[in-house]
């Protein structure tokens, strides 16, 4: 009785949460407090980075295949993941800037800006520039090199498109992926055709509006957050901190949706 008590699936066996809480290691002498907050906010962004890229190979995969009522679903999740994110900058900001600095220096050169898992999702997303990851360990350049040759989540939802119809120029579907997509006039006219004609893909096109909003907010509060809490010091490993986050905001990663707007 016992024997099989102990090898049955437990939900601490299940979910790993003995070695899950065994990954909290605060350096700092004491150690100070306000450490352990900051270790579990950031464990906790990696979990829902490494769920939004399953996420978003699964919406690709449904918006390639055509199935619509899949891929409105996987895109309204990655949503309210993102809403997640941005949420959790609220708890962040119950730390003053005096309790941040009595541990930071522990920091040394580790910083957020070398979270692989986040340059993973602006792949994803569509960025397409190799310097981005120059920073990171080979092994893990070499994965974002990969996710740079494929399609982005822009390129399968113009795929999705043109499956139903939707007049998306050749030379974009065929398009080098290793290129920055550039907003395309034609391309616009198609989804404003699209927005009138096609309610189901016109769904799918607000949900990546959601998505590209979503986004912005979470790289703006993430900046407030930063600056009401160092102000314009440097960034732990020596980024520029509030001024290089500064300049990744209000850059849309959907541009020719929010182009067609005034047309619609």
């Amino acid at each position: 009785m016992s024997e099989n008590f102990e090898s049955a699936l437990t939900y601490t066996s299940y979910l790993a949460v003995d070695d899950l809480l065994k990954l909290q290691k605060p350096l700092s002498v004491g150690p100070e407090h306000d450490e352990m907050l900051f270790i579990i906010i950031h464990q906790t962004y990696e979990l829902w980075f490494k769920q939004l890229i399953h996420e978003f190979t699964e919406a690709q995969r449904a918006l390639e295949a055509n199935e619509t009522h899949k891929a409105l679903g996987v895109l309204g999740r990655i949503r309210t993941i993102m809403k997640t994110c941005v949420s959790q900058v609220d708890i962040l900001e119950t730390m003053t800037p005096l309790q941040f600095l009595s541990f930071r220096n522990y920091l040394a050169a580790s910083s957020g800006f070398q979270s692989a898992q986040f340059r993973k999702v602006e792949a994803i997303l569509g960025r397409r520039d190799e310097k981005f990851a120059s920073h990171l360990p080979p092994e893990t350049r070499e994965e974002i090199k990969e996710l740079l040759g494929k399609r982005s989540l822009w390129d399968s939802v113009l795929v999705y498109l043109s499956k139903r119809g939707a007049d998306i120029p050749s030379e974009i579907l065929n398009r080098n992926l290793q290129d920055h997509y550039a907003p395309n006039e034609k391309v616009q006219n198609a989804l404003i055709k699209v927005h009138r004609e096609d309610l189901e893909a016109a769904m799918i096109c607000e949900k990546l509006v959601d998505i590209d909003e979503g986004l912005q907010e979470w790289r703006y509060r993430h900046v407030k957050m930063v600056e009401r809490t160092i102000g314009s010091k440097s960034g732990t490993g020596g980024s520029s901190g509030v001024k290089y986050l500064a300049s990744t905001l209000f850059n849309p990663v959907f541009p020719d949706l929010w182009e067609i707007r005034a047309s619609l």
